[in-house]
């Protein structure tokens, strides 16, 4: 059995950001990316998105999603018992799934990196 646990009312949902990266994000080693640092995102005084990833830099633009999507945490308890369990093949178990976050923004970032070149000064 399946069902969705919705806030109750009074109780806020926090909205979350979404970054949408058009190609592919490589690394020079192929390690996984989950919790790594990737690079630091910082608004200009106008609100434009700017993505600093090692030596490139991306402008992006905050656009609201057509369809906002859910965050969700899918919770599964034994049938007739309150406690959580661990993933296990027994037959009567219920699954749940909480609402955690809205994702109502997206900061889009299209157009190819550019190389942050540092001044260097010319010899004489």
């Amino acid at each position: 059995m399946t069902k969705r646990e919705i806030p109750a009312e009074g109780k806020d949902v926090e909205e979350w950001g979404m970054l949408d990266l058009q190609g592919d994000l490589e690394t020079r080693h192929p390690v996984p990316l989950s919790g790594k640092f990737i690079g630091d995102l910082h608004f200009t005084q106008k609100d434009v998105p700017v993505l600093i990833i090692g030596h490139h830099i991306l402008y992006g633009k905050v656009v609201n999603m057509e369809k906002p999507f859910a965050v969700l945490v899918k919770n599964q308890q034994k049938q007739g018992d309150n406690s959580i369990m661990e993933d296990s093949n027994q037959d009567k178990k219920e699954t749940s799934y909480t609402v955690t976050a809205i994702i109502k923004k997206k900061l889009l970032f299209k157009s190819r990196p550019k190389p942050i070149i540092a001044n260097v000064p010319k010899k004489i």
